[in-house]
């Protein structure tokens, strides 16, 4: 029997079938914490096109008088009003989202004791009020 052939057998991987249920692409609309999330991180491209407008007007105002101006004509259009509030409302709802994870990202401990997140939270929206009081204050003045 030395001298009859072997045949070895071909090799495959065993890939079990797993089940799994068909999830729908939007399973984050059904959670109320998964659309915040969703949201919260959307809200990202809103921040980023702030500091695009930002950087726009130090671009212009360093072009002198007539860029900011004709840069200012074109923000007063409806469609940029529009998306400019839009993206307002995205950037604030992206600063309190944040505010309230402050408490999760940081943990303080004093004497041995976790701080309460409302300790760590409210200095920051009494900053976030501080701030913009100032800069209304600034801005307003007569």
């Amino acid at each position: 029997m030395s001298g009859a052939p072997k045949t070895v057998p071909a090799y495959t991987e065993y890939h079990p079938r797993w089940y799994r249920k068909r999830v729908s692409t939007y399973w984050w609309m059904g959670n109320w914490k998964y659309l915040k999330f969703i949201l919260r991180e959307l809200s990202s491209i809103a921040v980023a096109l702030s500091v695009a407008l930002v950087l726009l007007e130090i671009n212009a105002l360093c072009h002198g008088p007539a860029a900011y101006a004709r840069l200012q004509g074109h923000l007063a259009s409806i469609p940029l009003l529009v998306i400019s509030t839009i993206v307002l409302v995205f950037v604030i709802f992206h600063t309190i989202t944040w505010f309230n994870l402050a408490p999760s990202a940081m943990a303080v401990r004093v004497g041995g004791k976790r701080v309460p997140g409302i300790m760590i939270a409210a200095p920051n929206y009494a900053a976030w009020i501080a701030v913009s009081a100032f800069i209304a204050w600034f801005l307003l003045r007569s």
